[in-house]
């Protein structure tokens, strides 16, 4: 079977730094990259800090002002990073929306949500620390943000 090379692996990824980017329009949705990584330069996201990202970063936003313009929020298997999925959101409620997460997580103080057996399927592999580092780094990113820096380069 022949394949076509999905958008994602048609970005240059030697060349990508972290950021937040339009990944993709798909009608009234768009999915964002949001790149916490510089590809293929470790030290990657480590899977705590990855899993408990992916657990506050989507409680909130399924509980926020935007809740019904969110479709997913995930990790990426490379350990980079995150896809936000979203509908009929302008590209700055989405950027303002990422940094007020952030800021929101760098806040947190308790337990994590989902972090339990019946709610997770790897409830041990939270740690709210590594995921509040990781958010710090990324904040310095990001603070600066807006619409214009959104397209790969």
């Amino acid at each position: 079977m022949i394949m076509e090379k999905i958008s994602s692996f048609c970005i240059d990824h030697r060349t990508l730094l972290p950021g937040i980017y339009l990944s993709r329009t798909d009608g009234d949705i768009n999915t964002y990259d949001l790149r916490f990584i510089r590809p293929n330069t470790p030290p990657f996201l480590t899977p705590e800090a990855l899993h408990t990202t992916e657990h506050l970063f989507a409680t909130m936003i399924r509980n926020g002002e935007h809740k019904e313009n969110i479709i997913y929020f995930g990790p990426m298997g490379c350990q980079t990073g995150f896809y936000l999925i979203v509908r009929n959101m302008e590209h700055s409620e989405v950027i303002a929306l990422i940094k007020n997460t952030v800021d929101s997580i760098l806040l947190y103080e308790g337990g994590v949500p989902g972090a339990s057996g019946e709610e997770c399927g790897n409830y041990k592999l939270l740690d709210l620390e590594s995921a509040k580092k990781a958010c710090r780094q990324y904040k310095s990113v990001v603070s600066n943000y807006d619409e214009t820096e959104i397209y790969y380069k």
